[in-house]
């Protein structure tokens, strides 16, 4: 069943009535059908065609498409809207209100204030009905944000409707809003329509930086309408077909195109109580994955101190490493990432072939977004994570291999997981060879049963987890000094893979042509197992 709605928006309606409704119907008629027309900007203008709208209200003329519009745009138009709250004007004509999120039957979530913004905020007097205060802004936020209980799992809403636009989008914004700037940035829709300024504007779309409510660096396309009906014809209506960002892949969500831009309200904050300021927008800290293999900067990782949080005091006040999604290697947004490695893509995760691998299966399981370790998953995530575990077992079962799995939550900022077939001859091996060289770098290791859930795994401290092929897994909270290659040690033991001199993933690169070439192998034989497909 197809999840996409064909929409309308239209410019400043200016109470051009009669032309307004036999457009709509017309472009239904030849283009649609559509689901309904989204209208910014003024919608009655200084001089509205009231009889008009008279005909619509007694019925004895139809409106083709259910229409939405927005509240009063000045004290004028205000006028007409006193005897509403929201709801219908007409039938298939309705009133949104002044701000909130409307929901579609199919999901699609528009979130919408309308109006202009008033100085100060609502506690500092009676604000105008066309007028909408900073807190009207953080309501709309916190509206979107409401249904999500996790919240780095945010997606953004699809459309964000308002008359005004927003401050800082250009440098000649005219009545731009501090207020919608701020909003647009923090609800990140896929589309942000405004009307009012007579001026259509469409420029690359931006793509919003990661915050805590996501790791997502999601994209949002401003569209600036003219008025209806202008004599310069420029644009005033504009169709959309859009999927719900619910039903959307993740990997359709974060997908870059060649002509974004960075967002144009990075540094700009609005507190909660209406006072605006400069946003720090603070570092995030993880394990640093690029450092972890530059042996000739050893000395610069001891001076920074870029260990990860250990809760130890005298690291805490250390230099810590910011996260640059962009420069991330497993990022799947990222312009780092070497695509031709990647075997299979799901909603949460995707499989890629080891670079520098141990052999032609060596596998690794990566998250989609920027996710640290599976301590850290959702239920969605974990159930998703499972699945692909599941899908490479019976791959190398049905190679009479056992798989081999293990996470290093250590110097590394992104999870990922190496997956490896062993021998069925010689699998039963891997825990002594697990116990062996455990002992040979002085590392104690804990058993427990296979973990149901993320929270079953050690929390708030960087770990080493292996699964065994007894449903159960080893694993240590002893970090310190921990050896970087341990997994690959186990793998390449001499009674196990017997290729020790492969335990250095550098020792093993691959020029790109073979590379290619692994990656479409493995891709071919692992389709009958890919459920994403």
């Amino acid at each position: 069943m197809d999840s996409k709605q064909k929409i309308l928006i239209v410019g400043d309606v200016n109470g051009k009535f009669s032309a307004f409704f036999a457009r709509i119907e017309n472009v239904n008629k030849k283009t649609g059908p559509f689901d309904l027309v989204l209208c910014v900007g003024s919608f009655f203008g200084p001089c509205p065609e009231l009889t008009v709208l008279e005909e619509f209200k007694a019925g004895r003329k139809s409106v083709a498409i259910p229409v939405y519009i927005l509240g009063p745009v000045d004290e004028a138009s205000a006028k007409n809207f006193s005897a509403l709250t929201e709801g219908d004007i007409c039938p298939n004509l309705s009133y949104l209100g002044k701000r909130g999120i409307f929901s579609t039957s199919s999901g699609l979530k528009i979130a919408y204030v309308s109006g202009l913004e008033a100085e100060g905020s609502s506690a500092s007097g009676k604000v105008p009905d066309w007028k909408f205060t900073k807190e009207d802004a953080v309501a709309v936020r916190d509206s979107c944000f409401a249904s999500k209980s996790n919240m780095g799992d945010y997606r953004g809403v699809d459309l964000l409707l308002t008359s005004q636009w927003p401050a800082h989008l250009k440098e000649d914004v005219r009545n731009g809003s501090k207020a919608v700037a701020w909003l647009a940035d923090a609800v990140k829709p896929r589309y942000h329509v405004c009307g009012l300024n007579g001026e259509y504007y469409e420029p690359p779309p931006y793509r919003n930086k990661t915050d805590k409510n996501t790791q997502m660096e999601l994209a949002t396309r401003f569209i600036g309408l003219g008025e209806f009906a202008n004599p310069e014809k420029k644009k005033n209506i504009y169709a959309l077909n859009v999927t719900p960002v619910e039903k959307m892949r993740i990997i359709e969500l974060i997908q870059k195109t060649t002509d974004e831009t960075p967002s144009p309200y990075t540094e700009l904050n609005l507190s909660e109580d209406g006072n605006a300021a400069k946003e720090d927008r603070g570092n995030q800290y993880f394990y640093d994955m690029n450092n972890s293999y530059d042996d000739n900067r050893g000395q610069k990782r001891r001076s920074q101190g870029n260990r990860g949080i250990s809760g130890n005091q005298n690291d805490q006040k250390r230099q810590r490493p910011t996260f640059d999604q962009e420069k991330c290697w497993f990022c799947l947004s990222s312009g780092s990432i070497e695509k031709h490695l990647i075997i299979s893509v799901g909603e949460h995760f995707y499989l890629a072939l080891a670079k520098g691998p141990v052999n032609e299966t060596h596998i690794l399981i990566l998250s989609i977004t920027h996710i640290q370790n599976a301590s850290l998953l959702s239920p969605e995530q974990w159930a998703e994570l499972k699945k692909f575990k599941l899908a490479l077992t019976q791959f190398f079962k049905d190679r009479e291999e056992t798989i081999f799995l293990y996470e290093r939550n250590y110097k590394t900022g992104h999870l990922q997981i190496n997956a490896i077939g062993v021998d069925n001859n010689v699998a039963w091996k891997i825990k002594h060879v697990l116990e062996d060289k455990s002992e040979e770098h002085g590392i104690k290791l804990e058993t427990m049963p296979k973990p149901a859930s993320p929270s079953e795994l050690p929390q708030k401290t960087p770990y080493f987890v292996a699964e065994l092929p007894d449903e159960t897994i080893m694993f240590t909270k002893q970090m310190k000094n921990f050896p970087l290659h341990f997994g690959r040690e186990i793998i390449c033991a001499d009674n196990l893979l017997n290729c020790e001199e492969k335990i250095d993933w550098r020792q093993c690169n691959l020029d790109r042509d073979e590379e290619d070439t692994m990656a479409k192998r493995f891709r071919e034989s692992y389709k009958p197992y890919d459920f994403t497909l």
